[in-house]
């Protein structure tokens, strides 16, 4: 299995992003080049446009181009630096995650809330190549029908955008992953501490009062006289209301 150089990474790093409807763009991430090579190619030979980045490049190269899918190389020798950034990431773009390991890891696999799929290596390729077509097609199907909505307040998790009774509430990022995340576990009361940890990462050094403003602005573009979708929980956090009740 496996090819591409350092040379070739670099060149593909600079490719416009293609989404899914074109062809599709798999990330490898992993810090065997040897391995990844030979991967690269068969991935790309299936049809799909592939690069891999080793796991100190992925934050940057994610800057610069989302994947559609990401295949993670996690071992044993590198698996608490790996998962943290697995972990950012899927924080940041919640993009869907196929993890590479070795037998032996399937132990802990529960606690890899993270993974969406994993594959044991070394494995063949038509394995490798029919999971990742299942999640490329389960993601699209999902982005594709999935919304949240309540009262009025649609979020269109394909296209990340939020309207209340039709029209666009102009959102920052920030705003949006405040959101999403709140309205997909109604009822549930966050801390501040737990917001700031899911939606800014366990390493922000912003403190209580970033989550406050955000959710001071952010309540201010969805909410009116007619609409409230989100509630103080005094000396606790804020929690997005149970039911469609207004």
């Amino acid at each position: 299995m496996l090819g591409a150089t350092v040379k070739d990474r670099k060149t593909q790093s600079a490719a416009p992003a293609i989404g899914i409807g074109l062809m599709a763009y798999v990330l490898i991430i992993t810090e065997d080049d040897k391995t990844a090579v030979p991967l690269r190619e068969k991935i790309v030979q299936s049809g799909y446009d592939c690069s891999f980045v080793s796991y100190d490049e992925a934050q940057d190269m994610l800057a610069r181009r989302l994947p559609n899918l990401i295949l993670a190389d996690i071992n044993l020798r590198i698996e608490a630096r790996a998962w943290d950034i697995i972990v950012n990431i899927k924080k940041q773009s919640n993009l869907p995650v196929i993890g590479w390991l070795p037998a032996e890891m399937l132990t802990d696999l529960d606690n890899y809330h993270e993974i969406d799929d994993f594959i044991v290596c070394p494995c063949g390729d038509a394995e490798l190549l029919l999971r990742i077509k299942r999640l490329l097609k389960k993601t699209q199907e999902t982005d594709n029908t999935e919304q949240i909505q309540c009262s009025g307040l649609t979020i269109d998790l394909a296209t990340c955008e939020v309207t209340v009774d039709g029209t666009k509430a102009d959102l920052t990022f920030k705003e949006y992953e405040l959101l999403k995340l709140m309205a997909s576990n109604r009822g549930r009361v966050f801390t501040r501490e737990a917001l700031l940890d899911k939606i800014w990462g366990y390493d922000y050094f912003g403190g209580d009062r970033t989550v406050d403003v955000h959710m001071r602005r952010l309540r201010s573009k969805i909410e009116d006289a007619n609409h409230t979708y989100i509630e103080t929980v005094r000396n606790i956090g804020y929690r997005f209301i149970k039911d469609n009740r207004l």
